[in-house]
């Protein structure tokens, strides 16, 4: 009778132990995951929590199926298109953000869309600080924003990537308003259709950040809506009557060559 006592005492020791061990570790999973701190923008299944805005229709018509899951990836496609004739598109993320790390792994894959233009040849990007696709004008070309390019290179044709460019916008660097429409960046050349890493810092109206494989290639700060714009005095309104920018939507862009994004995720900052 003792040893059936002194067994079910061992039995319960061990269940006790083996519950406790199973606490920890759910507690350690979830402090990892506060840790990490991504949040991702992109379920890989579907795009639920995205809005797509192409140039000639309204928000939410994905003409041509242009933005797709496939493989457990967002994929940029034209079969549908006879001729891309400026139907630039974008998808748009359905919330905004202001300080941030966002991170989004890519390849430029495939050949440019018929009727695509010469200098949209391996060109997305990664628009920030945007205006949301229900305020952009039906057949506006780009959102209102900031954009991080998406460059690729070959033997003919060698351009820096992740560098920026500021549709209805403005930036400063080194204490200087910048209204060029696009700056270079300082990375190097990328060829093929390799997988690389895009991050950008986001610190509201102060610093951004370019960041690929983990190489920082361009910083400027306060970003703001552009006087000579056509968009500005909507825009202005909508922000309250000051052109800085502080927050925005983000969104992906369908510029005339074929791109896959297989990782979309963000990490807010503070303030």
């Amino acid at each position: 009778m003792n040893n059936y006592y002194n067994m079910k005492k061992v039995w319960s020791l061990l269940g006790v132990v083996t519950m406790t061990l199973l606490l920890v570790s759910c507690n350690q999973k979830k402090s990892s995951e506060i840790e990490d701190g991504w949040v991702q923008l992109f379920n890989g299944k579907d795009l639920a929590g995205w809005t797509v805005k192409i140039k000639g229709y309204d928000a939410g018509d994905n003409f041509g199926n242009t933005f797709r899951v496939e493989d457990g990836m967002i994929k940029v496609r034209y079969e549908q298109y006879d001729s891309l004739r400026d139907r630039f598109g974008h998808l748009f993320y359905n919330d905004e953000f202001s300080h941030y790390k966002l991170r989004v792994e890519y390849r430029i894959v495939g050949e440019q869309c018929p009727g695509a233009p010469g200098w949209a040849y391996k060109n997305s990007g990664i628009m920030i600080h945007g205006q949301t696709p229900e305020s952009m004008e039906k057949d506006q070309d780009f959102p209102t924003s900031i954009e991080v390019q998406l460059l690729g290179s070959d033997s003919l044709v060698q351009r820096t990537n992740l560098n920026v460019c500021t549709p209805g916008t403005n930036i400063v660097m080194n204490n200087q308003l910048i209204l060029d429409h696009c700056i270079n960046s300082s990375s190097k050349n990328f060829y093929g259709e390799e997988w690389i890493t895009a991050e950008v810092e986001v610190r509201g109206n102060d610093v951004i950040s370019h960041i690929v494989n983990g190489d920082t290639v361009l910083q400027y700060n306060q970003p703001q809506l552009d006087e000579r714009d056509a968009t500005y005095a909507k825009l202005i309104a909508l922000n309250g009557g000051d052109k800085m920018l502080s927050k925005g939507t983000i969104s992906l862009q369908s510029e005339g060559h074929p791109i896959d994004f297989r990782k979309v995720e963000i990490m807010p900052l503070k303030d």
